[in-house]
């Protein structure tokens, strides 16, 4: 069976079970109960939550991310984390998870587009400057062989029915487009056909039907 870690902020907290469900029966995945945060805070923990969680360190494929907590902007200040430290942040984390999970094929989630006309207050977040974070992480990867699933792409012109809120997809309609991407893109990275995953976990239940005696 496949082993999974997924790692990041409530963007993946979203599609967690998602990904949970579509796996069931065909890979065991791992995550932080926690809400990952910023990229330092992963920095900082990665291999706490694999210590805590009990992961193997032999997993087939890490998703994460980091970011949208990065380029907040609160009470008129400049973004949470600058962009020339955010960008080295992203290359130390792939080399941290490298460390802990020697096999795993890394993949890099970029930030999600946001409702920007909808922030108030003292919380803003800017398209613009998620952008501009997302380029310096990928040019931060440029050299490693970390494959990026371009989020940002998805999320940028869904429509209002994928919205839970400004920042949010956790509506059924946002949880299949955002969790949709990052399934394919696991399943493109492990080999596996994603229509296949139907047909696998159904012959699994006609055998754990048949072992039990149901």
């Amino acid at each position: 069976m496949k082993k999974i870690v997924l790692i990041g902020d409530s963007i993946r907290l979203g599609y967690d079970k998602f990904i949970r469900d579509s796996f069931d029966g065909i890979a065991e995945i791992y995550s932080p109960d926690e809400n990952c945060r910023f990229a330092e805070y992963v920095l900082r923990y990665a291999h706490e939550w694999k210590g805590a969680g009990g992961w193997p360190s032999d997993v087939d494929v890490v998703h994460y991310n980091a970011g949208l907590w990065d380029a907040l902007r609160l009470f008129g200040d400049e973004p949470l984390t600058p962009i020339e430290t955010y960008g080295k942040l992203i290359a130390r984390i792939d080399k941290r998870l490298r460390l802990i999970f020697p096999k795993a094929k890394i993949i890099f989630a970029t930030n999600t587009a946001v409702q920007e006309e909808k922030y108030s207050g003292d919380f803003k977040r800017y398209n613009s400057e998620i952008r501009e974070y997302n380029k310096v992480a990928v040019d931060a990867l440029k050299d490693t062989d970390t494959i990026i699933n371009d989020l940002y792409a998805v999320t940028e012109n869904l429509p209002e029915e994928c919205h839970s809120d400004m920042t949010h997809f956790n509506t059924e309609a946002g949880v299949r487009a955002v969790g949709g991407k990052v399934l394919s893109v696991i399943c493109s990275t492990l080999g596996i056909n994603e229509n296949d995953l139907d047909k696998t976990r159904a012959e699994i239940k006609k055998i754990d039907e048949k072992t039990l005696g149901f």
